[in-house]
C-alpha cells in the first residue's frame, strides 16, 4: 500500500517550526517530500507540501494526527 499525504500550511512563517518539528520526529516514515509555494515579488504565506509515506503503516496514523493537531495546517491523504 502507498499513502500520500497533502499538508495545506495556511501561513508558513508561524507554522514553520512546529510543522518542520513533526517531519523531523517521523522522518523514517517518509519516502518523498515535496513543498510548493508562490514565489514572485513577495512570498505567499501559503504552502502545500505532498509526502509520500513508506515504513511501518501504524507510523503513518500518528504521524497524520500530529500534523492535523497543528492549527493553520490541512491534512489530507490518499492510499493506493
Amino acid at each position: 500500500m502507498t499513502k500520500i499525504l497533502g499538508i495545506q500550511i495556511k501561513d508558513r512563517i508561524d507554522e514553520a517550526d512546529k510543522l518542520q518539528d513533526v517531519l523531523t520526529k517521523y522522518g523514517c516514515s517518509i519516502r518523498t517530500r515535496l513543498g510548493l509555494h508562490e514565489t514572485g515579488s513577495v512570498c505567499s504565506p501559503m504552502g502545500i507540501i505532498v509526502l509520500e509515506l513508506a515504513g511501518d503503516t501504524s507510523e503513518w496514523t500518528k504521524l497524520e494526527s500530529a500534523l492535523s493537531a497543528i492549527s493553520g495546517i490541512a491534512v489530507k491523504s490518499m492510499e493506493f
